[in-house]
């Protein structure tokens, strides 16, 4: 009997916990959202050099704006 007595008093504390709290939307969940992780395209360049495909953020590029991979292939110029 004294089983009984806790398992239903254990039962009343978590549902006083969890169940209330999901039924009226309120408070926090209780798994927090996922942060959105995505990512926006980044457009892909081939160096004037070498012809290595680098994201165009990476990329050096000379006064007529080409894109380069490295300094020193921006200093030799473009093939």
């Amino acid at each position: 009997m004294k089983y009984l007595l806790v398992i239903a008093v254990v039962g009343v504390v978590l549902w006083l916990m969890f169940g209330r709290q999901r039924g009226r939307g309120q408070g926090k969940p209780s798994v927090p959202p996922k942060a959105d992780t995505r990512q926006l395209p980044v457009q892909i360049v081939a160096c004037a050099h070498c012809g290595l495909n680098l994201p165009q953020t990476d990329a050096l590029q000379d006064a007529a704006e080409r894109p380069f991979c490295s300094e020193a292939h921006r200093a030799a110029g473009p093939r």
